[in-house]
């Protein structure tokens, strides 16, 4: 590899073929290239058998694939399996479409967590190396922020990922905020679901957010997945301490924004809601979670806290944890307590964090 070739995994076909034009190639070979990567999911140029030999050769010259096998694997006793992927690419991925600088070696990694349930296969993808957010309860916010990743480096989360064939659903709940990543994510999304794609249905991916003034609006215009909300507390004054966020966009505001869309068919809107003792699971909490979403169709996803160095949180227990559920739901909220997973091998929800640098890459 070398520093100079750009990837073409992310790519859309019109991107495809400005480029192999602009090579002397002709302009439908820009169509079986995206057959090649997304259908056919190849690793390497050379395996595209119906393009010229020469072409190819002069394809490979200034483009790769961009497959990035992870570094490393932590495997779960419950079969969650966390991955550290290689980011050769960080930085702002503009509305032009194209991405900041080309593919090299940053050294900065990315955690993928795979959670296999039955025949369900979940994928928990990473947009951003660290996080700006900084929410008090997650890991990653101590990371600090270190880069966005380009559409090639979150498609090849999936793309590279051992139990691809398994994957049933992607969720945009690893690392970073994806609406601070907006326009990679989209790429990444529509990759994901277009015709000269993945083809998947929209209806398997659900993105994230704590809520990000205009970014949200965008996403929700521009894209039919599901979309999680990020609320941990209905009261703006203690989710303001939890997450700076608020401040910029309050969960009010957030709801009042989702009210606007239907959520009534196939589209999901749900809450994320790491339950703390005695400081977010108490009745008045549950009052004003009810009070808070009357008139939108959603659900309310109730998380255990994982403790995280340095931040003095307490637990809910698990009965806390099922009053509070059971109050929800008798009041049309419909509420679930999510399994924890992969927490012996700190994957689970808030534990992610890439302190550690990839290894040199060939």
């Amino acid at each position: 590899m070398t520093d100079a070739k750009q990837r073409l995994l992310g790519m859309t076909p019109a991107q495809l073929r400005e480029a192999v034009v602009a090579l002397g190639m002709p302009a439908f070979t820009a169509r079986q290239i995206a057959e090649w990567v997304y259908v056919k999911r190849v690793a390497t140029i050379d395996e595209m058998t119906n393009i010229s030999r020469q072409n190819r050769q002069r394809l490979a010259e200034s483009y790769e694939v961009g497959l990035r096998e992870p570094v490393d694997s932590q495997h779960s006793k419950d079969g969650t399996v966390k991955y550290l992927f290689p980011v050769e690419t960080t930085g702002h991925f503009g509305q032009s479409g194209q991405q900041s600088g080309l593919s090299g070696n940053s050294g900065l990694c990315v955690e993928t967590v795979f959670i296999p349930d039955g025949e369900r296969g979940t994928l928990c993808v990473s947009c951003q190396v660290g996080c700006k957010m900084n929410c008090l309860f997650c890991q990653t916010g101590k990371q600090g922020w270190e880069g966005n990743l380009t559409v090639a480096d979150i498609l090849n989360q999936i793309h590279a990922l051992p139990e691809r064939e398994r994957l049933t659903n992607i969720v945009f709940m690893g690392q970073g905020e994806p609406m601070d990543n907006l326009d990679a994510v989209l790429r990444a999304t529509e990759v994901l679901t277009a015709e000269w794609g993945w083809q998947w249905s929209p209806k398997r991916i659900t993105v994230s957010s704590v809520g990000v003034k205009h970014k949200l609006k965008r996403f929700l215009d521009e894209s039919q997945c599901h979309v999680a909300i990020s609320m941990h507390s209905p009261i703006p004054e203690q989710r303001r301490q939890l997450m700076p966020a608020e401040q910029a966009m309050s969960i009010a505001d957030v709801v009042e924004l989702l009210k606007q869309y239907d959520f009534t068919h196939q589209r999901r809107c749900s809450f994320e809601y790491i339950c703390f003792g005695g400081l977010n699971d108490q009745p008045l909490h549950a009052r004003e979670i009810v009070r808070l979403l009357s008139g939108l169709e959603c659900r309310v996803n109730l998380i255990r806290f994982h403790e995280i160095p340095g931040v003095d949180l307490p637990a809910s227990d698990e009965k806390r944890m099922e009053v509070l559920r059971d109050y929800l739901t008798r009041h049309g909220v419909f509420t679930t307590i999510r399994a924890s997973r992969g927490q012996d091998i700190f994957a689970a929800c808030g534990l992610l964090s890439t302190a550690r640098k990839a290894r040199p890459l060939p």
